[in-house]
């Protein structure tokens, strides 16, 4: 009898997610499971050359060797650059702040 270890493969959409339960052998690439998984069939925008994954919110490689209990994420592509969302926002504070500053300023009178 040859053991096996206990994963799972997460994918989500905004209105979808999958979580799915796999016995691998040992040794198995997170790669192996996830072509196995049958997500990529389902999911056909998954690009494995393009789509970062990782093993609990870890960047992790397609030739990661899986472990027991390890969760394999596959991660979508952002939609905006984080650095430039957090600058944007920056600038709108400040432009808050002035605005707010001028309303007190005008009520003290």
């Amino acid at each position: 009898m040859s053991e096996t270890i206990h994963i799972e493969i997460a994918y989500a959409l905004p209105l979808d997610q999958a979580l799915l339960k796999r016995q691998v052998a040992p040794g198995t690439t997170a790669e192996q499971a996830i072509r196995d998984s049958g997500l990529l069939e389902k999911h056909p925008e998954i690009d494995l050359g393009k789509n970062k994954i990782g093993i609990f919110g870890k960047l992790t490689k397609l030739d990661a060797v899986l472990r027991e209990k390890d969760r394999v994420e596959i991660y979508r592509p952002l939609i905006a650059d984080p650095k430039e969302v957090r600058k944007q926002r920056a600038e709108e504070g400040k432009v808050m702040k002035k605005g707010g500053g001028d309303i007190a300023a005008a009520g003290d009178e």
